[in-house]
């Protein structure tokens, strides 16, 4: 299929708090949005718990890899906590995380100059830290000099990172109750947390469109579809259907 050159290819990010329904929304957008031209779909968010459990089925050392990470990660939750960074160790754990980030946020780039419409789950943002795909480390935090280097360029990477902005955020929306219905798993006051932020979060000048998720899914997508269709038009880009 020939890719489009009407316009630089959009970047489309999809964010909202666990139960929100953006897995699922962006599953389903990415195929539907193929009838504007190639699409690419790319997860920009941590992905530790997913590096964890990759790990944890690796024959003979995956349960201790997995158990290593879960461990390193919880010092840093504990730590920053206090208003204190982690000891080497597990702060170096924690920015190898970001490291994978920026290559998948490369790889987005090296997609859309291909012209590629992206379809991002999740995007980098640098107003919350410890939250909401920010970075993992506060910067005013107490910490070693080797931990302090380590913070400042995690600090880079996301400035790097965030001075690209999407040409469309989807912000979905859910209430707490349906939230902690649709994830049993997840503590409620973390996800209230999440539920809180997602309204301030405002991804520099990029356009923002509200979509409440509590609805339906097929109400969902189909005002989805009516967002990110506008912003194709706009760009140029238009459905072969």
């Amino acid at each position: 299929m020939t890719k489009s050159t009407v316009s630089t290819a959009p970047i489309i990010a999809i964010i909202g708090c666990d139960g929100s329904g953006k897995s699922t929304v962006c599953e389903q957008i990415a195929k539907w949005v193929t009838l504007y031209g190639d699409a690419a779909a790319v997860h920009l968010g941590k992905q530790q718990g997913n590096v964890g459990r990759t790990l944890s089925n690796l024959p003979l050392v995956g349960k201790m890899l997995g158990s290593l990470i879960a461990r390193k990660v919880s010092s840093v939750n504990k730590a920053q906590a206090q208003n204190k960074a982690p000891i080497f160790l597990p702060a170096l754990v924690m920015y190898a995380f970001t490291l994978r980030r920026v290559r998948r946020f490369k790889k987005m780039l090296k997609l859309r100059n291909q012209g590629f419409i992206i379809i991002a789950d999740r995007f980098p943002q640098l107003d919350y830290p410890k939250a909401y795909d920010g970075p993992s480390f506060i910067q005013n935090a107490l910490a070693s000099s080797l931990v302090q280097r380590l913070i400042r360029k995690e600090y880079a990477a996301f400035e790097w990172m965030t001075s690209f902005e999407p040409d469309l955020v989807i912000r979905l929306n859910v209430d707490i109750d349906t939230a902690c219905a649709r994830k049993p798993d997840h503590e409620r006051e973390l996800l209230q947390n999440k539920i809180n932020i997602t309204p301030l979060l405002k991804f520099k000048n990029a356009p923002i469109v509200d979509i409440n998720t509590v609805q339906p899914l097929v109400n969902v997508l189909a005002d989805v579809k009516a967002a990110v269709s506008n912003t194709l038009e706009k760009k140029g880009f238009h459905s072969k259907v």
